[in-house]
């Protein structure tokens, strides 16, 4: 979130193959957190989710059943597009005029404690 905040970003992509348990329960709702924490669209890209092969034996890596769903997420932390778990492509007009929108009417970015947090970097 530092970084985000310090580089002033407006859009946060993110890959992601969660699976069966975890994509129904947790997959919209950690987008939906990270785009209203960051103020700005989060996009994510999932893998479709495929059947399982007929003789698995013959494949080099086990079968996984990704949740699928790639969506992207406006910084009111709204579903602006999505899919199902099928092979798609997610497209969308982004309204950037939204985060600074939501910078103003929300300035969080400006309540940070410097003096209790901040961001280290590594050599450069």
């Amino acid at each position: 979130l530092l970084l985000t905040q310090m580089h002033q970003c407006k859009i946060l992509i993110y890959p992601g193959a969660f699976n069966l348990t975890t994509g129904p329960a947790h997959w919209e709702l950690l987008q939906r957190a990270r785009a209203v924490d960051g103020q700005c669209y989060v996009i994510t890209a999932s893998p479709a989710r495929m059947p399982p092969p007929e003789n698995e034996t013959t494949s080099k890596y086990p079968h996984y059943s990704a949740w699928g769903h790639s969506t992207i997420i406006s910084p009111w932390g709204e579903v602006v597009a999505t899919c199902d778990e099928k092979p798609n492509v997610v497209v969308a007009d982004l309204d950037m005029d939204k985060v600074e929108e939501m910078r103003m009417a929300i300035p969080t970015m400006g309540q940070k404690r410097n003096d209790l947090y901040r961001l280290v970097e590594g050599d450069k």
